[in-house]
């Protein structure tokens, strides 16, 4: 098979989307060794890193392509179907939402099939989470586009079974395409591991609380905020609250909400982290928190607990599904709770100790290896259809 992944969605700074199709693709060429694969990227620069990373340059079945055109861009959708074909491609796979629709009928089946990870339709389910996204900006566009790929994809990979289930509800999968919709689970890369060794307990330090992801307000980082100074207030350890991730000047709040409660000298915003800064980030913290509202997945719980992290996350979405028992889990609503779970952890030192033991090894279910081996089985299943 000539299989075509596009690597469109690996950006300058990477994200969660671009660090699962690069995850991917690595974990394939290693997992798969009769296949060829046709990458297609955005830039030179992002394609030469990528190839280096995954130390692939010089693998024979590896085709990698520089498009003139980004995922978003119009012309994607009337060249890629194309190039698809003068490429000879037999499965594409959209590592995110958009496909090139045109290289897809609706009405059959044709001689190249399709496979479109959706990491989650939160923009259809809570139009709300994100009000000053692009997406809600132009969310009736939106909606039929999630409607069209939906129709016109051969397989859906789903996250996580929570994520299932909502592509199916809102994306209007009809009943008799429900089995198109799978659920592969996402990998935590080896290099998320916990440091070689971690100072004695002392009560005089500081404790580092972390979290990792995106500003929108369905992730509920003011309600972290929040949660974080009663906790201090409450008796917890002296302690900083790091919020990892790129700045979106779009929601301001959190930063806001921490000056008003005189907590600004005590939160610490990173701004964009690279790989080796975000595996120390971890490496360096006691605990981390995801309170957000909905996760199609949450990579950074499996991340921090691979990095012996204890984490405590909300009940919502699919956190629950991935963090199991591993994790404290609390309402992103019940402040109190979550301010109360935060000293508990930071305190009992049993506690934090048998949190970290027991994430370490629940996070070791998730590997990209098997990511990639059910991913392979898609693209076979399809190609035995023909």
């Amino acid at each position: 098979m000539r299989i075509a992944i596009d690597a469109r969605w690996i950006f300058k700074e990477i994200s969660g989307i671009g660090a699962y199709t690069r995850e991917l693709i690595g974990a394939l060429i290693q997992a798969d060794s009769s296949n060829e694969y046709v990458l297609y990227f955005e830039s030179d620069a992002v394609r030469e890193r990528t190839l280096s990373e995954l130390q692939v340059e010089a693998c024979d079945r590896i085709t990698p392509r520089v498009l003139a055109h980004g995922v978003f861009d119009p012309r994607s959708q009337l060249k890629t179907p194309g190039i698809l074909r003068r490429d000879g491609i037999d499965i594409y796979h959209s590592t995110n939402y958009m496909t090139p629709l045109f290289a897809f009928p609706r009405s059959a089946a044709g001689p190249m099939r399709c496979v479109v990870t959706m990491h989650d339709v939160i923009p259809l389910k809570f139009p709300h989470f994100a009000p000053n996204s692009r997406k809600n900006r132009i969310f009736p566009l939106y909606r039929a586009l999630m409607s069209e790929v939906a129709r016109r994809a051969d397989i859906i990979i789903a996250d996580s079974n929570s994520s299932r289930r909502d592509v199916i509800e809102h994306c209007r999968v009809p009943p008799d395409r429900e089995r198109c919709v799978r659920t592969i689970y996402c990998g935590v890369a080896a290099r998320f591991a916990p440091p070689a060794s971690r100072p004695p307990p002392d009560p005089s330090r500081e404790r580092r609380i972390l979290y990792v992801g995106r500003a929108d307000p369905y992730k509920n980082i003011g309600g972290l905020v929040r949660a974080f100074g009663q906790a201090r207030r409450d008796g917890a350890p002296a302690s900083r609250l790091v919020i990892a991730g790129s700045p979106d000047p779009r929601y301001p709040e959190a930063e806001q909400l921490a000056r008003e409660l005189k907590l600004e000298d005590s939160v610490e915003w990173t701004g964009y982290l690279s790989e080796e800064q975000l595996v120390t980030t971890y490496q360096q913290a006691d605990l981390l928190v995801l309170p957000s509202r909905y996760e199609g997945f949450g990579l950074p719980v499996v991340e921090a607990m691979a990095c012996g992290v204890p984490v405590i996350c909300s009940d919502q979405g699919s956190l629950p599904e991935v963090a199991g028992d591993a994790a404290v889990q609390v309402h992103p609503d019940d402040t109190d709770r979550l301010a109360a779970e935060i000293k508990r952890v930071l305190c009992d030192d049993s506690v934090w100790r048998n949190m970290s033991a027991g994430g370490i090894e629940h996070a070791k279910r998730f590997t990209w290896q098997r990511t990639a081996q059910q991913t392979l089985a898609i693209y076979t299943e399809l190609a035995s259809h023909e």
